[in-house]
């Protein structure tokens, strides 16, 4: 299902054919994924392994638990990047975005283009009223997607992040409100 295009990008919901070109795209920008990212480069680390995460996915964008998108080259079909709706409060109608770009695409303003996007896809589709997006304060590309889309800096969040085999990091919240609520 497609969302959205610009610049010759995509927006699509994830879908099973993605499988390859996740696990190919973790591996390429590994990393850059290790810290922010753990879990879903330990998840995608193979073809097989890759299968079952999109296979997961799907279900939980299906059953509305958590929403993954693909941003896609519209000609090359070339990932660049995934972005994420998660940790959503239906009762709140609040959501956060999480999102990664690879390495060959950053610095072009895709992930604010496309945080855009999903930001009305979120509000209008979904119905949400706030977004979030929580970052460290030195991941300046993130802190500037935030800021550049909007979103306003609410309070940091003490020990919030624990990277695998780091210590608590205290991390910073951005949120977007719904102006038509």
């Amino acid at each position: 299902m497609k969302i959205a295009t610009f610049d010759s990008f995509e927006i699509a919901a994830i879908h099973d054919g993605d499988a390859w070109k996740i696990c190919d795209f973790m591996v390429a920008n590994a990393d850059r994924l290790k810290r922010f990212f753990p879990k879903t480069l330990e998840q995608n680390l193979n073809p097989s392994l890759s299968k079952l995460f999109v296979a997961q996915k799907v279900e939980q964008f299906i059953s509305n638990q958590e929403f993954v998108f693909t941003l896609k080259h519209s000609e090359t079909r070339e990932l660049a990047g995934l972005f994420y709706i998660k940790e959503l409060d239906w009762k709140k109608k609040q959501g956060e975005f999480a999102y990664c770009i690879g390495y060959s695409f950053e610095g072009k303003g895709l992930t604010s283009k496309t945080v855009n996007a999903l930001t009305l896809y979120a509000f209008d589709t979904l119905k949400l009223e706030t977004l979030q997006i929580i970052t460290h304060k030195t991941n300046l590309p993130s802190v500037s997607v935030a800021k550049n889309c909007g979103f306003e800096w609410i309070k940091t969040l003490k020990n919030e992040f624990t990277p695998n085999g780091g210590t608590a990091l205290d991390m910073e919240l951005y949120e977007l409100k719904n102006k038509r609520y």
